[in-house]
């Protein structure tokens, strides 16, 4: 893919006001030093969309969303980072100066090539589908499944004829070399004979799209033949498809995600088209039953909620509980609606209807009300072994939340529901908990720490102060120990701020917004930057006679919760007399470092 220099981008976001850019988008009203408007990415009837033109900056305190103008230009149409500034210096006529590697060069090349591909193939199977009499069988089989000719339009199925080498002979006809026919996933090479074949014969097309609704890679349903045949056919990973990264429908979905603030999963292509059929459009599918992590940090752009409506057959409801882990880490609230088996969102609209389906929605209740009831459904609570099998597992899966409140809540709930003392219970849930590696320990689940959960008042005031005051950050850097930060998150953004301030790189919060890839990240930077720091926060930063900086307030809660591990330990009935003299030494310490004070800030902060 090409690229820019840090030079190009600069000149292309300084010559993009953020003020002008996103007044053409949508209208601002001047509020103080700020500008304000309706948010164009949640609906609001009171404005929460803040620019903040010193800064270059925007952000939402609705749905959190931030940036600097080359950010806005990718959320609101929808393009890549390269697009945007592309779409910025056109507005601005700045001539750019695109930078790539041969071997990036070449790997869009490649790209360009197989969206070209995608796209023709998959009008090509839309047409077959809509007009050939070999394709009969897909549209009998789509009426009486009950999909509409719109549908049929809208999501531009298709049908892939029955023959071995139809899309051969199509690619070499339109001049397209087998390899990259082969590398786009629509034809495979045999070993033996070196002749290429069609992956997808005789079925019926769905094309999978990016969210910007490119046709990247496809799904194919047999309608007929060996019932050894495997009933779904989907791409194979590709230069432009990643199983885990694209979630079917969402290119359809994102104006309704982000109206609703809730997506609801299903499971099947069908079922995300029988629901938009039925005006319920806030629904995607992922590839599969697998919800990964980078599924659920995709919806997190777009989403506080996620209903999971998978089939109620038992690989659906395993599924349900496999998606909770990548949820959680992504700050998602977790709900599950329940359809009677054996029906998924297709057969019951179908059956009764598209109101009835809003109303099972509306009823999903939470996660962890859910799978307890699916315990106790698949566990012998009448035997020991069962009711210790509904409490482990509980006591588990709800310490994933990291929620003391949940924790108990839930604790009480399964002790009524087996009948058994709620003091026990809350004993062997803190048990179960300890033996549970929480998602932080976990780097495969935990990638990024949402916005959703919030940094304390004093980490927050902290990342305000230094965000906002470029004079604050060497003396934050010098005496902040950011093992004393408990919220990742803003560890992880004062340690790149103070490693940008240390190497002399820092060329203004606008450019370091075009270097983070992590949305949340760039929510709560930009959150600190645009929330006006009240005074009492500067006072204590400050270090009044009063009350102590909130650098020390940070120091001394670290060193507090060291000296009660100190306690802990040496309230442990059999420790030696060498160990227990340690202790006490390393608590004189930790007490006397408290009790200093750090070196105040000079007159000129």
């Amino acid at each position: 893919m090409a690229f820019f220099s840090d030079n190009t981008i600069d000149n292309v976001r300084s010559a993009s006001d953020v003020v002008e850019v996103i007044g053409s988008y949508i209208p601002l009203k001047r509020a103080g030093l700020n500008f304000v408007a309706l948010c164009p990415f949640h609906k609001e009837k009171s404005p929460s969309f803040n620019v903040n033109p010193s800064k270059q900056i925007f952000h939402c305190f609705g749905c959190h969303k931030g940036g600097n103008v080359i950010t806005f230009v990718m959320e609101y149409e929808s393009l890549s980072f390269v697009e945007a500034i592309r779409r910025l210096a056109n507005r601005a006529n700045i001539v750019l100066e695109e930078v790539q590697s041969e071997q990036q060069g070449q790997l869009a090349s490649l790209k360009d090539t197989l969206l070209k591909i995608h796209e023709q193939i998959a009008q090509r199977w839309h047409n077959y589908l809509l007009n050939e009499e070999g394709a009969q069988i897909a549209r009998d089989y789509l009426e009486k499944r009950g999909v509409s000719s719109d549908s049929i339009r809208q999501f531009k199925l298709g049908y892939a004829p029955e023959a071995w080498d139809d899309t051969v002979n199509w690619g070499k006809s339109k001049s397209f070399l087998p390899e990259h026919l082969e590398k786009s996933g629509l034809i495979l090479q045999q070993e033996q004979s070196g002749r290429y074949y069609d992956r997808f014969r005789g079925r019926l097309m769905f094309p999978i799209c990016d969210d910007q609704g490119r046709v990247v890679a496809f799904s194919g349903r047999i309608l007929s033949g060996d019932e050894k045949t495997a009933k779904y056919v989907n791409s194979p990973e590709t230069p432009l498809f990643s199983k885990g990264k694209i979630i079917f429908g969402l290119d359809k979905a994102k104006r309704a995600l982000l109206d609703a603030k809730t997506a609801i999963i299903c499971e099947g292509q069908l079922d995300l088209i029988a629901c938009h059929a039925a005006e319920v459009k806030n629904v995607v599918a992922p590839q599969g039953t697998a919800l990964t992590a980078d599924h659920s940090r995709i919806l997190k752009r777009y989403v506080e909620e996620v209903i999971l409506c998978f089939d109620a057959d038992n690989a659906g409801q395993n599924a349900t509980l496999r998606s909770l882990d990548s949820l959680l880490t992504n700050g998602l609230n977790i709900r599950v609606a329940l359809l009677p088996s054996p029906h998924d969102p297709d057969s019951f609209i179908k059956e009764f209807g598209a109101q009835a389906f809003r109303d099972k929605v509306m009823e999903a209740e939470g996660f962890f009300d859910w799978f307890l009831k699916r315990l106790m459904a698949t566990n012998d609570v009448t035997a020991d072994k069962g009711r210790v099998a509904v409490i482990q597992a509980m006591a588990q899966n709800v310490a994933k939340t990291n929620n003391n409140t949940l924790i108990d809540t839930y604790a009480q709930k399964t002790a009524i529901r087996l009948g058994v003392s709620a003091e026990a219970t809350r004993k062997d849930f803190k048990k179960y908990a300890r033996a549970t590696p929480s998602l932080e320990e976990n780097p495969e689940q935990l990638e990024t720490e949402t916005v959703a959960t919030r940094p304390n008042q004093q980490e927050f005031w902290l990342l305000k102060l230094t965000l906002q005051r470029d004079d604050l950050v060497e003396w934050v850097a010098a005496h902040l120990d950011l093992s004393w930060v408990n919220h990742s998150l803003v560890r992880a953004i004062l340690a790149e701020r103070f490693e940008l301030e240390g190497d002399g790189n820092w060329r203004g919060t606008a450019a370091w917004m075009s270097s983070l890839e992590d949305d949340p990240q760039r929510q709560l930077i930009t959150e600190a930057i645009t929330e006006s720091p009240n005074a009492d926060a500067e006072q204590i930063l400050k270090g009044t006679p009063t009350r102590l900086g909130v650098v020390q307030l940070l120091r001394n809660q670290f060193l507090e919760i060291q000296i009660s591990e100190n306690n802990r330990q040496l309230m442990a009935p059999e420790i030696s007399d060498e160990t227990r003299l340690r202790l006490l030494m390393e608590k004189q310490n930790l007490r006397t470092s408290k009790n200093s004070h750090l070196v105040p800030l000079s007159d000129q902060y």
